[in-house]
């Protein structure tokens, strides 16, 4: 089959960018809903992070199934599968008449984004051929990620206050319609030239360890750490760790290829990761309910506090990501560290009563931090991996993310869902625990940041990279070697 024109090109990238938006956006959107969530559906507070965490967890556990099952029985057919899922799912949720329903449906819809995230990603780079071309359209495509949860905050305070929460999820489903009808005719079909065997035991012990600690967290501020339903979980994820060690490196195709984790800077990309998406989700956790319980704010004031993250995420993340194919990945992860821990120490003086620009300089810390840390981990990630594995890491620095948005949320909600009852004083203490967490992972992303980019850290990438190489050498010229 011919290569698609320019044209076709576009528009197979515009569709795999809005199919990136909606599942980005699914993630920080809702929380703008989480109040009206709560006195609508009566929601407990844990019950207001499985409304996050259903998703985002399902999503960590399925993104490197659904890369591979896309490789193996075609992208297109997989992505098309995705977003009807999705679809059916953002319905569901917009239809929900109990908490339990809404949180049912937000796992469907995890299903469905889980065959898009990675999915979306390869048809790019399998239409644009051309290495420039393709350059170009992988940094438009991966801006299309930040710049959905920068702006879910400030589109969803306009769909909640408008249209009511169940808008949030209603506003998926024509966008998918679309999709779905554009992608049938204009996305060509492919497949990896060798796709990865499944894994079935390793999904199933990384599901077994995510879900585990998940549960745990969210539960523990009802049943008590001490309770032996939570030692039992705990106890549960560790043998499953146990397990992962034991028997990935068994497999021939592993779905965790442990062996990534010899290189430091991937090492340090996926913690990087975890802490940014876990701080960033904490914060947004937090503030949405402070702004919107504790000040009375309406949603779409609350969303348009959060502006200065939006309007940041998006100026600077195409400048860090020259900056990054420039000078490396240090400076900017520095600057995202130092942002981060700026502003969670700045949050520490918020109050009830706390002057406006105090939250927008929180708001604007929060930006600079966003729109400076997804490049560099993408290509901290990928740097120095022969073709054959980039997929794979690209795919791990994606779980390494939701991972830290599903435990921002947990640990957050965990933290402030006791106070959220006993008035704004009583929040605002409570959060104080939050801010010094993201005060916390801050610094250690900055710390990161100097592990990662030395010249030690460089020998150990192309040492874990020279174990994969022949990967790249097909079946005949491996033979004829």
């Amino acid at each position: 089959m011919p290569p698609p024109d320019r044209r076709r090109r576009a528009l197979v990238l515009a569709i795999c960018c809005a199919s990136m938006l909606v599942v980005g956006m699914d993630i920080s959107i809702v929380n703008s809903a989480l109040p009206w969530v709560r006195h609508d559906l009566d929601a407990s507070p844990s019950g207001l992070q499985w409304t996050v965490d259903a998703y985002t967890l399902v999503l960590a556990s399925l993104l490197v199934l659904g890369g591979s099952t896309a490789d193996r029985f075609g992208r297109r057919r997989i992505f098309l599968l995705g977003l009807t899922v999705f679809g059916i799912g953002s319905l569901a949720c917009g239809l929900a008449p109990t908490i339990g329903w809404l949180i049912a449906a937000r796992v469907l819809q995890g299903i469905g984004g889980s065959m898009l995230n990675p999915v979306a990603m390869a048809i790019v780079a399998n239409t644009y051929t051309e290495p420039a071309e393709r350059a170009r359209a992988i940094g438009v495509f991966g801006s299309t990620a930040g710049l959905a949860l920068a702006l879910g905050p400030v589109v969803g305070g306009a769909l909640v206050d408008g249209l009511g929460w169940r808008a949030v999820f209603m506003v998926n489903v024509p966008i998918v319609v679309t999709a779905v009808v554009l992608a049938a005719r204009l996305v060509p079909e492919s497949r990896a030239p060798r796709a990865r065997r499944f894994d079935p035991v390793g999904q199933s012990l990384v599901v077994i360890v995510l879900g585990s600690v998940v549960y745990a967290v969210i539960e523990s501020q009802t049943l008590g750490w001490s309770s032996p339903v939570i030692v039992g979980l705990a106890v549960l994820a560790v043998l499953g760790i146990a397990g992962v060690l034991a028997y990935e490196p068994r497999r021939a195709d592993p779905l965790l290829e442990l062996r990534l984790f010899r290189s430091v800077p991937f090492s340090a990309a996926i913690g990087t990761a975890l802490c940014a998406l876990c701080g960033f989700n904490a914060f947004l956790f937090v503030i949405t309910l402070y702004l919107q319980n504790t000040r009375g704010m309406s949603a779409l004031a609350a969303g348009l506090c959060l502006l200065p993250v939006g309007v940041l995420t998006v100026v600077l993340s195409p400048v860090t990501g020259r900056l990054v194919g420039a000078l490396g990945p240090r400076i900017p992860l520095l600057v995202a560290g130092a942002a981060m821990a700026v502003g969670g120490a700045i949050a520490l003086e918020l109050s009830p009563g706390s002057p406006l620009p105090t939250v927008l300089a929180v708001c604007g810390a929060i930006g600079v931090f966003l729109g400076t840390v997804n490049p560099p981990i993408t290509q901290t990630a990928i740097s120095g991996m022969p073709r054959s594995m980039a997929g794979v890491a690209g795919s791990l620095a994606s779980v390494g993310r939701q991972t830290g948005t599903t435990l921002g949320v947990a640990i957050a909600g965990t933290i402030v869902g006791p106070a959220l009852a006993s008035g704004p004083l009583a929040y605002t203490d409570a959060a104080q625990a939050v801010w010094w967490l993201v005060l916390a992972l801050g610094i250690v992303v900055a710390a990161l940041a100097v592990l990662s980019t030395g010249p030690w850290a460089r020998g150990t990438a192309e040492r874990a990279a020279a174990l994969f190489c022949d990967l790249d050498v097909v079946p005949s010229q491996r033979s004829a070697a």
